[in-house]
């Protein structure tokens, strides 16, 4: 399951990880320090907020080449670029000095933040080994001419799957990245699986835009975005070439997002 629907609202399962992580260690925090009336929410959310700035700062240096051309991005972070652990580790030993100067706090914090880290950690890992177990699910669909194609036939390269609709504005926005990186990466493979529309209005969409695309798939029936659990678009997906998903992006894909997913995906041993 690669998304979870809240209402009206739908999260990546590793934001909903996060969120949840930050709870617990808020909650923890407070059941430690309340005999003391000692509450370290306030600490817990600022420590939050400095690590998600670092963690975003980490990742606009580690691919800045991609914010040459349009340096605006770096405030986007809708395309979910992060580095996590220089995010941590700022938040820790920032947390630790604020548990040294208030005597009181040492505990309390101390706790949270060990819960908190603790459990963001463990749950990602264990995402990450359901995610790594996922295979290319067997799903028939049709070209732009209306020829059955099997994602099966597709095994033996690293493969790039996209789910996406000509209806869908961070899809319009992410095609031109990713059309660059299909002609670009000629050592991977690029789907683009449109959800529920029909072959008409794709290749009207297409020749309007002036997107150059090969490999173009209709699921008509929206059955592959179903079957991965995925219910926003658009949604990448990342499969090495034995047909093991190896990673997956929710939302919009910046240059410096995808360049980072890709850089992943190469590094899973070919067959």
């Amino acid at each position: 399951m690669l998304t979870v629907t809240l209402g009206p609202l739908t999260f990546a399962a590793g934001h909903l990880l996060l969120l949840g992580s930050l709870l617990l260690a808020t909650l923890t925090g407070w059941w430690v320090g309340r005999r003391h009336g000692q509450n370290p929410e306030k600490q817990l959310f600022q420590l939050f907020l400095v690590g998600l700035l670092v963690a975003r700062l980490a990742f606009v240096l580690r691919y800045s080449e991609h914010f040459q051309d349009e340096p605006w991005k770096v405030l986007d972070i809708r395309d979910g670029g992060f580095s996590a652990w220089p995010g941590i580790f700022v938040a820790l030993l920032l947390g630790t000095w604020q548990a040294w100067r208030d005597r009181g706090l040492r505990k309390p914090l101390g706790v949270a933040l060990a819960v908190g880290v603790f459990s963001w950690t463990l749950s990602s890992l264990v995402w990450h080994a359901f995610e790594q177990g996922t295979q290319l699910p067997q799903v028939a669909l049709r070209d732009t001419q209306g020829a059955p194609v099997a994602l099966q036939s597709y095994l033996g390269k690293p493969l790039v799957i996209n789910l996406w609709a000509t209806w869908c504005p961070p899809c319009r926005r992410e095609m031109p990245v990713l059309a660059e990186a299909q002609a670009r990466e000629t050592d991977l493979t690029f789907l683009f699986v449109n959800q529920g529309e029909g072959s008409a209005q794709i290749i009207e969409f297409l020749e309007a835009s002036n997107l150059q695309l090969h490999n173009v798939l209709l699921d008509s029936g929206a059955r592959l975005g179903q079957q991965l659990g995925s219910r926003a678009l658009p949604t990448t997906l990342f499969y090495d070439a034995d047909g093991r998903q190896v990673g997956s992006h929710l939302g919009e894909l910046s240059r410096a997002s995808l360049a980072r997913s890709l850089e992943k995906l190469k590094e899973n041993p070919q067959p």
